[in-house]
């Protein structure tokens, strides 16, 4: 998972992990349609093989269709990128990130009531 992928990219896997099972690409196709993204079908195959190359995915041909199947959980992508991101912008430093989102009004209060009961609970 050393390799980022792009904002593209990232809509891509986000209805994969959605699909919670292999997809198929009309399904990619029409959920993204639905979000409102016309993208030609070359585009999309060609960020599906760019994320298959980055080792995000595997297709595995079924008939004539290629059904998309996700190397990388959801979770372990936001946990990679959550790390990568206290580590270069914050040093590493939990607190900094954690103050930096109350500071700046940037948690809701319902947000903050849950994040406070989580710290409380412990691990």
């Amino acid at each position: 998972m050393d390799q980022q992928i792009s904002d593209g990219e990232l809509d891509i896997m986000k209805i994969i992990w959605a699909n919670e099972g292999p997809a198929l690409f009309a399904h990619i196709m029409d959920a993204l349609a639905a979000k409102g993204k016309t993208w030609q079908k070359n585009t999309v195959i060609m960020l599906l093989s760019r994320l298959k190359d980055k080792g995000y995915l595997k297709a595995k041909k079924t008939g004539r269709r290629n059904e998309y199947i996700p190397l990388v959980s959801e979770t372990e992508y936001q946990t990679f990128q959550t790390k990568k991101l206290l580590d270069k912008v914050y040093e590493g430093n939990v607190k900094g990130l954690v103050s930096n989102l109350i500071q700046s009004d940037l948690l809701t209060g319902e947000e903050y009531r849950e994040l406070k009961k989580l710290l409380d609970g412990g691990r």
